[in-house]
């Protein structure tokens, strides 16, 4: 059962290519209510959940199961007076829980805020604080619920902790309440354009930033789900992330319920590329997501060692995909990899979409769901080849787009200036209307007059067999305004030296116009990066002292 078509309306040509795109929904939808407890009426033996973990435990929840379960969840928070608005933590890595009671808070008007398990002490109190967190729920893995606890200590506004499926001195053992809660749930109401989510961006400078969607995110990854990932009904979709990101979101849960497709879930804490591949084969996995490194580690294994007969379609997105790599994920599966756009404040932007030829390495064609240009700093839209920011407008009926940055009015006006969003992200857009990435605004690099994306000579530089990770910025330089400095992780088997440092560079230079080149290379043995592996620029521009 494709739910889907109950909430848009779609225009596709003869090669089945999106072409027009319309959300249309009620003052009141809650995916709660109108997708998870619809798909029990009319799919209820549908698989909702496919779960299993590192230790070969399975669990399969039908989408029946999932709405009696969401209904006695919301009971249980019902009861320990969780209301309409109230802020609630979810950090549940991969555990199945957090399928049943995403839905429930949904259903109960709550605000959800989902985290990873990998947040400090500190970090907690930040987002305690930042966002008025009242509530929270935590995995009964590794130290989360004992942070919570001393989080607590530091900010009492956060009144009661659930813990799944444990007994913890200051905390409530939320498996225990939902043996006892009912399964019946009166429905409460809600509006579709009121806060459902917040996430905590995890930015390359400065705090976190709090990303507040209202409930119309769910239906806009309806183009994530279908026309992206290309989910298929009755099929089984796999993500990599982690719950506690965005692209669980994307990729877990909305737009694959939505199309009527499973989720396929795998329990991990540490990534083995030959697991993940014999969990995909087992289970007979149809679609697949997961960022460029993930793929670089499937080849390294072999993809054609295991039967993915079943895997029908391959996404990526997230960070640079190497034409290498789209080449040996293609020899390997005869899949082509599919990638998109799209930021935490937004649902995806940008796609090579079905039936689309992918130009690799584009982020692909603008989505119907929104008015994507490439602007100037004066916000005129910029002709083709010409390098700008990629903006959104008008501010009025942008489905998907963030409400609000909760805590920081002032930043999301800035965002939204002359009634343009406006996503601190560069490209070029080719003759054909393909989108290319070049980089942050704040990561341009400004030399001899042109402007410079690090993206391209990153790419070219993850090349080179030496290459594990790098990064590339601009440093002070009194002929060129700015030189170009890279910064490189080493592959196993290699050993900084003058002459891999000259090696690299010549490997480079040869390969991109003169005012391209790089001038300086750092060798480091760990990248600085945030808490979400984005690497921190920021750290590595300062090191003028030691460039060679």
């Amino acid at each position: 059962m494709q739910l889907y078509k109950n909430f848009c309306k779609e225009t596709v040509d003869s090669n089945g290519v999106l072409k027009k795109f319309e959300l249309d929904f009620s003052e009141n939808y809650n995916f709660g209510y109108d997708v998870v407890d619809e798909m029990a009426k009319k799919a209820p033996e549908d698989i909702a959940l496919q779960w299993t973990n590192v230790a070969k435990e399975k669990l399969t929840l039908t989408f029946a199961d999932i709405s009696k379960l969401s209904n006695k969840a919301a009971n249980v928070f019902l009861s320990q007076g969780i209301r309409k608005g109230d802020k609630v933590l979810l950090i549940l890595k991969r555990n199945y829980e957090y399928w049943y009671i995403v839905p429930a808070l949904h259903k109960l008007g709550a605000v959800i805020i989902p985290a990873t398990n990998m947040l400090t002490v500190d970090d907690l109190t930040y987002r305690i604080e930042t966002a008025d967190i009242k509530f929270a729920v935590a995995t009964p893995e590794g130290t989360t619920a004992v942070d919570l606890l001393s989080a607590a200590e530091i900010k009492p506004q956060l009144e009661k902790i659930f813990v799944v499926r444990k007994d913890l001195d200051g905390t409530i053992n939320f498996t225990k309440e939902m043996d006892k809660a009912s399964e019946k749930l009166e429905r409460i109401d809600t509006k579709a354009t009121e806060p459902m989510l917040i996430y905590f961006t995890s930015g390359t400078t400065g705090y976190p930033k709090a990303v507040t969607h209202n409930h119309t995110y769910t239906l806009s990854h309806i183009i994530t789900a279908k026309y992206w990932q290309n989910v298929k009904e009755g099929g089984l979709h796999l993500t990599v992330a982690e719950t506690g990101w965005g692209k669980a979101s994307w990729g877990k849960i909305y737009g694959q319920w939505l199309c009527g497709c499973g989720v396929m879930v795998y329990d991990f804490d540490k990534f083995s590329p030959g697991k993940l591949l014999n969990v995909m084969q087992n289970y007979k996995v149809t679609s697949f997501c997961a960022p460029p490194t993930v793929y670089k580690y499937f080849i390294k294994k072999g993809m054609n060692n295991y039967d993915l007969s079943s895997l029908e379609h391959i996404s990526t997105a997230g960070e640079a995909l190497n034409p290498e790599v789209f080449q040996k994920v293609y020899d390997q599966t005869g899949l082509r990899l599919m990638e998109g756009f799209g930021q935490t404040e937004s649902v995806l932007m940008l796609g090579n979409l079905v039936g689309t030829e992918p130009k690799i390495g584009s982020l692909g064609k603008p989505t119907p769901l929104y008015n994507t240009k490439i602007v100037d700093p004066n916000n005129n839209q910029l002709k083709p080849m010409e390098v700008g920011e990629i903006v959104v407008e008008p501010k009025e009926n942008q489905y998907g787009i963030f409400m609000d940055y909760c805590g920081n009015s002032e930043l999301y006006e800035k965002v939204w200036e002359n009634g343009v969003y406006h996503t601190g992200d560069t490209a070029y857009m080719d003759e054909d209307g393909y989108y290319w990435y070049v980089g942050r605004i704040d990561d341009l690099i400004k030399t001899r007059g042109f402007r410079v994306g690090p993206f391209e000579i990153e790419n070219i530089l993850m090349e080179h067999p030496a290459v594990l990770e790098c990064a590339v910025v601009g440093v002070p330089d009194d002929s060129r305004g700015q030189a170009i400095k890279a910064t490189v992780k080493l592959a196993d088997g290699y050993e900084q030296s003058k002459e891999l440092r000259h090696e690299l560079k010549k490997f480079v230079n040869k390969k991109v116009a003169e005012y391209k080149h790089i001038k300086y290379i750092d060798f480091i043995d760990e990248m600085p990066k945030t808490i979400s592996g984005k690497i921190k620029r920021t750290e590595l521009r300062p090191g003028e002292n030691n460039i060679c």
